[in-house]
């Protein structure tokens, strides 16, 4: 790890009374660069993604931005730090057009006094800031007045990610992005993720899919049981070879020294801890 990597995760650990969900977890992404991040449910991966995104806190451990340590006690300071993320529900108002979509929460007053008071919008500048934004990641909405219920599942993946990154000033957070497309749809969002990362912005991706992390990653992180087992590039490994690390058959090159514990239940682990038996809390993963 550098100090200069646009977010550092150093040695970040998190407990739930006697429960570890992460143990002394260590990782870097720098600007222009995709690190995947994989393993099983229950490995550990919504909960390092809620600590960087300020949902959660680390019981030990901190996060770096640009080298300087920094404690997010909210999303909102997250945000302010240029970290934004697009969770697997996307947070989209189906009802609302693309462009009150894309401006969510983030609304343009008008520029007379009267129309401030009154909450009127500007809604000639948020759609033209829209277009623009779209049109830099050549995103395929030919219509930024449709209403999102009647957007693809790719074009919606595509808005929330465009969106984030329009926003976001160093850090993108993407969980699952390809999940639930067919294969066009996840050829596209791929191809918006490269774009993304062409412009600068450092991304983090979770996915299940292994062929997607290592059609766009640069780097991949593989977590197991609240540990990281392997820290490897992308060219250096297969998907076989990410398999056998997520599930315990193959000893990465980053492995613990130690048997990490699991994961928080309600999270994204097992609900009775590493030893129950049973399915596990998803959480998305």
């Amino acid at each position: 790890m550098t100090s200069t990597a646009t977010l550092s995760v150093c040695g970040v650990s998190k407990h739930f009374g006697g429960l570890q969900a992460l143990r002394d977890v260590t990782l870097h992404v720098n600007r222009g660069e995709v690190v995947g991040l994989v393993g099983d449910n229950g490995a550990g991966k919504s909960t390092l993604m809620k600590i960087i995104a300020g949902v959660q806190q680390p019981s030990g451990g901190h996060v770096a931005i640009d080298g300087e340590p920094a404690v997010f006690t909210s999303p909102a300071e997250a945000a302010a730090a240029g970290i934004s993320t697009v969770y697997q529900d996307l947070a989209l108002a189906m009802e609302r057009d693309v462009v009150a979509n894309f401006f969510l929460g983030r609304e343009i007053l008008a520029g007379h006094w009267l129309g401030r008071q009154l909450g009127w919008l500007d809604r000639r500048t948020m759609r033209e800031r829209t277009a623009r934004e779209l049109a830099q990641l050549h995103t395929r909405i030919p219509d930024i007045g449709a209403r999102c219920k009647d957007l693809s599942g790719g074009q919606r993946q595509a808005l929330a990610i465009a969106r984030a990154s329009a926003w976001c000033e160093r850090v993108l957070l993407l969980d699952e992005p390809t999940s639930a497309l067919g294969v066009e749809q996840q050829r596209e969002v791929l191809d918006l993720i490269r774009r993304v990362r062409d412009l600068g912005t450092a991304v983090i991706l979770v996915s299940h899919q292994m062929l997607d992390v290592l059609a766009v990653c640069d780097r991949i992180t593989v977590l197991r049981l609240g540990a990281v087992v392997a820290s490897v590039e992308r060219e250096d490994v297969s998907a076989d070879d990410l398999i056998g690390y997520i599930t315990g058959s193959k000893v990465g090159p980053a492995r613990a020294s130690s048997e990490p514990g699991g994961a928080a239940p309600g999270d994204d682990a097992p609900a009775g801890g590493p030893g129950a038996a049973g399915p596990a809390e998803t959480d998305g993963e």
